[in-house]
């Protein structure tokens, strides 16, 4: 819990460096009220802090026994990171216990306590906890999450038998030893005589670095191990039982919807939801799924923000935690990247730095095929031939681009981007062919908790005045006429690849306003040139000659709000329109036409069959697609801490080197088609 939860905080006494170290652990003790220090502590009324129950914490154990002093143990949170704690990775959150520790069945803990006498049942837990449990389900999230989503899981209806780490705390805390693995598996064969037996090892013993319960001789003809780095949720998703000791997979097999045979006393068991083979008198009352999860999740736990540094609720961490986890599981076979400038390329190290494999910058498709490593391409840089190339060698390609809360500044300014996208379907800007963008939608809804994300988001968007370069200041409308029907027309790139894909009948900046005056001949046209034409970085065509205004400088989203309409060929200004609740009249194809939500003048793909809300559309475009970058903590982000940093202006990025940027540009086209 944090600070405020009726428990005294102040000086804590450590004695092992995990405390002491200024680091991770220390800071989210620092963060809560804690000051920690070391040496005697004062007789009677003060506080040792110990990491679990490990041997240096008999240590501390032995001096608060010695000096009468209160004990607070600390360990990490149920989300802790993506990879185990034996790779370095510090924990998003911990657990700060005054009374025991919740794998300890020999006491009460805190969180013993507060699912016993906490009100578990308040709408706001249970809403809370509700849409927790299915972001878990939803985004794969557990303990460590460095799941390879490549791997297939067996077929359905089998028996799931989970190992665990020899030696662990929690077993022998638990009330079980070695024996009682063994007990278990020979009930989980006994039990269901003509099932499958997967034996689940835990992650570290995968890793090589511990050793389980069960080896080879525990296997027969229908019973085997399940060492791959699977989603836990996937393998419990295709479970007939669950069979446990004190895991913590156990607590998910629970909010999976299961009822696990337990053989230990972990903090999950007596409560209702598990068929126990032991149980404590001291839980006494039923719980459900929601209120478990709750005291589990929600109030026990510390929980860190690890982009601002501050403590958090529970949604933030997981807000976090997908981010980095989605990272690493896109990026753990590295790539082999080409089409992409020697300006960006430091920035695509760190973006895509996430799974610590090697990613390097191949001059072709031949040579990136030799890697045998996933193909990671500019999306304007792709061709038929690169296309086929892969597919011929069944490698997989994927396209990469900005994405659409992208920078404070220009992309032709050589100001690295905040946020990309990666398709291995095609990409966004080519209704050609099918996008993964267009597949999110078409799935449907993402779940309510999704959607009031989503909800937040557009209202944060709309209230900071974000867009996607967030260039200029804002808009003064004064002087347009009031009793005028005001359209805003962006310009843009004509020979940008989002013009050469998406556009119909219109092709031109000048044609798209001749059009917006020859249908509506009576309004007041506003014509915005695109910023990177506005600042003579690209070609923005002719100047139109029929707008009543061409607006220069100033801010899109600030020019949307002084609008009435928008007239766009493939802009993100109209999806930025959407977001303020300005009609769109769209006569090219971009990405949010044809959903229903916009008037559309072109013919668009029948693949746009769902007919989302704004909300659906605006969590696919901006929270499910694209993948985003903190350049203040260095890691993957979810997109509130983009908006953050774009809204506060820090954390923006070095230009990288124009000069260079500038002449490899005037080499580009012709050694791409020579080299292709």
């Amino acid at each position: 819990m944090p600070p405020g939860d009726g428990r005294q905080t102040g000086s804590l006494y450590a004695y092992t460096g995990g405390l002491l170290r200024r680091g991770r652990v220390r800071r989210i003790l620092e963060l809560s009220g804690y000051r920690i220090t070391t040496g005697w502590p004062p007789h009677g009324d003060s506080a040792v802090a110990v990491w679990g129950r490990t041997r240096p914490a008999q240590r501390g154990l032995w001096i608060a026994t010695r000096r009468q002093a209160n004990v607070v143990t600390v360990e990490d949170a149920f989300l802790r990171s993506v990879l185990t704690g034996r790779s370095g990775q510090m924990p998003e959150g911990l657990v700060v216990d005054h009374t025991g520790i919740y794998f300890d069945c020999s006491g009460p803990s805190d969180l013993e306590n507060i699912l016993n006498h906490a009100d578990l049942g308040r709408a706001d837990l249970k809403a809370r906890a509700k849409a927790g449990i299915e972001r878990l389900r939803r985004a794969e999230l557990s303990k460590y999450n460095a799941f390879d989503p490549a791997l297939d899981v067996p077929e359905r209806d089998y028996v799931l038998v989970i190992d665990q780490t020899a030696g662990d705390a929690s077993i022998r805390l638990g009330g079980a030893d070695a024996a009682t693995f063994a007990t278990m598996l020979s009930a989980a064969r006994s039990e269901n005589p003509d099932a499958l037996i997967l034996i689940k090892t835990h992650p570290e013993v995968s890793g090589r670095y511990r050793r389980g319960h069960f080896s080879g001789a525990d296997l027969d003809g229908r019973t085997r191990f399940i060492h791959a780095p699977v989603s836990p949720w996937r393998l419990l998703a295709g479970a007939r039982r669950v069979y446990t000791v004190t895991s913590l997979m156990g607590f998910e097999a629970i909010l999976a919807g299961h009822k696990p045979r337990v053989f230990g006393r972990p903090f999950y068991g007596g409560w209702g939801l598990s068929d126990d083979n032991h149980r404590l008198a001291r839980r006494e009352r039923a719980l459900d799924r929601e209120a478990l999860f709750a005291g589990a999740m929600l109030l026990y736990p510390t929980w860190y923000d690890s982009c601002r540094d501050a403590l958090c609720d529970f949604e933030t961490t997981a807000d976090n935690l997908e981010a980095q986890s989605r990272a690493w599981r896109e990026d753990c076979h590295g790539y082999a990247a080409l089409g992409i400038r020697l300006w960006k390329r430091r920035h695509f190290r760190r973006f895509f730095a996430a799974s610590g494999k090697r990613l390097t910058f191949e001059p072709d498709a031949p040579h990136a095929l030799k890697s045998r490593r996933r193909g990671l391409i500019w999306a304007g840089r792709e061709t038929d031939a690169i296309r086929t190339r892969f597919a011929d060698a069944g490698v997989k390609l994927f396209r990469v681009e900005d994405g659409f809360l992208r920078s404070r500044g220009l992309g032709a300014d050589l100001i690295p981007p905040l946020s990309l996208v990666l398709d291995d379907l095609g990409i966004y800007f080519d209704p050609g062919r099918e996008s993964r963008l267009e597949r999110i939608l078409n799935a449907g809804d993402p779940g309510p908790a999704a959607l009031a994300r989503a909800a937040r988001l557009r209202a944060r968007l709309v209230a900071s005045g974000l867009s996607k370069y967030n260039t200029g200041g804002a808009v003064d409308a004064a002087d347009w006429p009031a009793e005028q029907l005001k359209i805003l027309v962006p310009g843009q790139v004509e020979d940008d690849a989002s013009i050469q894909k998406g556009a119909a009948s219109v092709r031109t900046n000048a044609a798209l306003v001749a059009r917006v005056r020859a249908d509506n001949p009576e309004a007041f046209v506003i014509y915005k040139p695109h910023p990177d034409a506005e600042a003579g970085l690209r070609d923005g065509g002719a100047m139109p000659v029929d707008a009543d205004l061409v607006l220069t400088g100033g801010d899109a989203a600030s020019a949307i709000v002084a609008a009435d309409e928008v007239w766009t060929m493939t802009s993100l200004t109209g999806f930025e329109a959407l977001l303020r609740g300005k009609p769109v009249t769209c006569l090219g194809v971009p990405f949010y036409a044809g959903w229903g939500l916009t008037r559309d003048l072109a013919e668009m793909p029948e693949r746009r069959m769902a007919r989302p809300d704004l909300d659906t559309l605006v969590h696919a475009v901006l929270i499910a697609y694209p993948r985003y970058f903190d350049p203040v903590s260095g890691q993957a982000c979810p997109v509130e801490v983009v908006v953050d940093r774009l809204a506060d202006g820090t954390g923006s990025i070095r230009p990288g080197n124009r000069a260079l940027a500038r002449v490899q540009g005037a080499f580009a086209s012709f050694a791409w088609t020579w080299r292709r």
